[in-house]
Formats: structure tokens, C-alpha cells, sequence
């Protein structure tokens, strides 16, 4: 008697072009877009579904029947180490990223004044100031530099000290913590650390911060009257950590797309202006540094592209997949940065869209376009094929980007 084949796990295999998801995303998303996988941790059902096709996904992730919660989504994509079982508690109070309408609602309500795109804008003229400066200290350190440790992570720690009114001391080891825990390679222990180490590193600030209730991000949050400390913390690691992992590994990522396509950099060079009409978007929607997809859990039966999700499942969304969907998307594993690419879900929709979209925009279109002015004759310093990349972490990027200029 034949067994019956286990499904597949989520394509994780990349090909030899840095840029693209792993190919098999492409066979799932034209032969069953809504496909059967069995994930490696999970309670007592190990199988959920992959979701690749653009409109599907963008389905689901607007449908309230799909939650977000982080006791539901018991099925792990990418175990940091070995377990047998997971069994996740609710989020923390205060960490809304893994929570519905009316908490999620809640908080993001609070945070949501702090990140628009008035505000932003207004902050724009500091901000290039911050890029300009971080540029200068490179210019006198001089040739060759990392890319990401010497321009791309100062930018986005000293934007968000600023933005935000957090001293560099303290998120150098919001940092620290935060990014090791997004790699996925850490050890229990090691989870359990870094999580205490935040912690400990907040809550302090957090204190002062209430009992002064400023005029600084911390300090409005506080003066509302409707935050208990726990709450303002665990808001610090999520908004504050969020911000320093995702950032820095656009810029540097974006950076090496363009170096790697020598045409569509002389596109901006010569036209500048498209940094402001789509080739931030493109870049966004190209690289989809998310690449471990966006999980939602059903909370009834649900009828998604002809195929019944059961509830309890869990339903793993590849936005890398999505935005490279040829019925969104012409060309779309082509790098094109005339392109407008209104429909990309790099930054997530519906009520879980980034809270920081207009910065992270505001940080990709300021910084690129300063780098390749200041450094006109930037170019790699060492071959494409032996940069490290992120391969194993939740958001994509590299770990060094060697880069040399004349």
C-alpha cells in the first residue's frame, strides 16, 4: 500500500540571482496558487496552505475571518532551533503586531499621529542632514567601507533617535538585541537573553519618560493617560526594533540591485525625479525583503481561490511571490525603475500596513539618491557572488556590503 507524500515545505532555495525569490514560488503561483505544505513545528496538524498569487493574498490580508494573533499562529515557518512543539501565549500588552481589531486598533490608534505623512514630510529636511553627515564620515574614512555597518544602520539608528528622542547609547543595544533575534539563529537561551536585555534597556527610559510625560515620542505616548508602563515598553521594542532591522537592509540591499543593474542606476542618475514617482516602490516591490511571508490563522472555514481553508489552519502569504505576479506585474522579475508599481505588498495591507511606511520611503529615497551624489563612481569591492546574504532571517538583506569609490 502506497503512503501518501507529505506536502512540501515553504521554497526556501534561492537561485543564483541574489534579487529573485526561490523560483519554485513561480510553478506554486501559475499551477495552485493556494497549495498544501507541511510546516516543521506545529501542534497536532502539521499541514496549512501557501498562498502566492497576488490577488489571493491581498484577499486574505483584508478578510477579518483571517487572524493575526500570535496564540493562533502556532505553526512555525523557520524553527530558530529544534523543538518538537510550540505552544505561543498572546502577545504582550503593548505588542500589537500579533494582535486583531479592537487591541490592535488600540495601539496602532496611538502610535498612528506619530508616523504620517505630514509629519514625515515635515521631517524630511533633518533627515537628509542626518544622510549627508553619515556620508561625510564615510567620505573621510575613506575607501572602501560596509555599506550596511557604515551608512545604512547609522542612518536608520540616528533617524530614529532623533524622530523618536532616544539616546544612541540606548539603541545601539536595542540594535544589537533586535537584530540577532531577526537572523533566526539563536539559541532558546539566547532568546530568552535578548528579550530580558531589551527590556532592561527600555523600561528604564520608559520611567523617566512617564514621569515627565515631554513632548518627545515617549513622553506624548505617556501623557495620554491610557498606557500602563508594560504597555509603553513592550510598544518601545516593537516600534523602535522594527524600525532598526528593516531600514538598513533595504538601503543596503537597494544599493547592490542598483550597482548589479548598471542601466536602471544611469536611469536615476540622469532622472533624479524618479526617485519620487516609483522607483522607491519598484525597489520595494522587487526586493520584498519580507521574505518569510506574512501568516494568518482562519477563524472559520473559508473558501480562498477555490480551495476551502478549514478553521484553525494556518495560511502562510509569500508576499515575494505576490509581487512578482505577471497578472500585476508586466516583466515583473525585471528591475524597471520607470515602473509605478501601485498594487506591491512589500509594506503589507489592510489594517496590518507597515505603521512606518512614509519613513521608510522617505529614509529609501533620500538616502539612495545622496549616496550616488556623493559617491558618483561607487561600485563593489569584491565580486557579486561573495557578498553574504541573509538568507536565514525575517527580513532578506546582506550581512556586509563591501563597496569602494574613487
Amino acid at each position: 500500500m502506497k503512503t501518501r507524500p507529505e506536502p512540501p515545505v515553504i521554497p526556501s532555495e534561492r537561485g543564483k540571482c541574489p534579487f529573485d525569490p526561490p523560483s519554485e514560488y513561480a510553478r506554486l503561483r501559475a499551477e495552485q496558487p493556494v497549495s498544501p505544505v507541511t510546516f516543521q513545528v506545529a501542534p497536532k496538524d502539521t499541514s496549512g496552505w501557501l498562498v502566492t498569487r497576488h490577488d489571493l493574498v491581498r484577499q486574505i490580508l483584508a478578510d477579518d475571518r483571517f487572524s493575526h494573533r500570535n496564540e493562533l499562529l502556532a505553526h512555525v515557518v523557520a524553527p530558530p532551533f529544534p523543538m518538537s512543539e510550540y505552544a505561543p501565549q498572546p502577545s504582550l500588552p503593548g505588542s500589537f503586531a500579533k494582535m486583531d481589531a479592537p487591541e490592535h486598533t488600540k495601539y496602532r490608534r496611538l502610535l498612528a499621529g506619530h508616523f504620517t505623512l505630514r509629519r514625515i514630510q515635515q521631517y524630511e529636511p533633518h533627515l537628509a542632514r542626518i544622510v549627508d553627515e553619515t556620508l561625510e564620515e564615510m567620505a573621510v574614512a575613506g575607501s572602501p567601507a560596509d555599506l550596511l555597518t557604515d551608512f545604512a544602520e547609522k542612518v536608520s539608528l540616528r533617524s530614529v533617535c532623533s524622530l523618536m528622542g532616544v539616546s544612541p547609547e540606548l539603541m545601539d543595544g536595542i540594535q544589537e538585541h533586535f537584530s540577532a533575534l531577526m537572523t533566526l539563529t539563536y539559541t532558546l537561551e539566547e532568546f530568552v537573553h535578548h528579550l530580558e536585555s531589551m527590556d532592561g534597556l527600555i523600561r528604564p527610559m520608559v520611567r523617566e519618560r512617564m514621569a515627565e510625560q515631554g513632548e518627545d515620542f515617549f513622553g506624548r505616548l505617556a501623557a495620554t493617560g491610557e498606557l500602563t508602563e508594560d504597555e509603553l515598553v513592550n510598544l518601545g521594542v516593537l516600534t523602535l526594533g522594527g524600525s532598526l532591522d528593516t531600514t538598513p537592509n533595504m538601503l543596503s540591499l537597494s544599493t547592490f540591485a542598483l550597482l548589479e543593474h548598471p542601466e536602471q542606476l544611469a536611469l536615476l542618475r540622469e532622472r533624479p525625479k524618479l526617485y519620487e514617482t516609483g522607483a522607491v516602490d519598484e525597489l520595494l516591490r522587487y526586493l520584498t525583503i519580507s521574505q518569510m511571508g506574512s501568516s494568518r490563522c482562519a477563524l472559520e472555514d473559508v473558501e480562498i481561490g477555490g480551495t476551502t481553508i478549514k478553521a484553525g489552519q494556518t495560511v502562510v502569504l509569500s508576499l515575494p511571490a505576490a509581487n512578482r505576479d505577471p497578472e500585476v506585474f508586466s516583466a515583473p522579475d525585471r528591475l524597471d525603475v520607470t515602473r509605478v508599481p501601485r498594487k506591491h505588498l512589500a509594506l503589507g495591507f489592510g489594517a496590518h500596513q507597515c505603521l512606518g511606511q512614509h519613513l521608510a520611503r522617505a529614509s529609501l529615497r533620500i538616502g539612495l539618491r545622496s549616496l550616488f551624489e556623493r559617491f558618483p563612481t561607487l561600485r563593489l569591492a569584491a565580486p557579486a557572488q561573495e557578498v553574504p546574504l541573509r538568507d536565514r532571517a525575517v527580513h532578506y538583506g546582506v550581512d556586509r556590503l563591501p563597496v569602494a569609490w574613487d
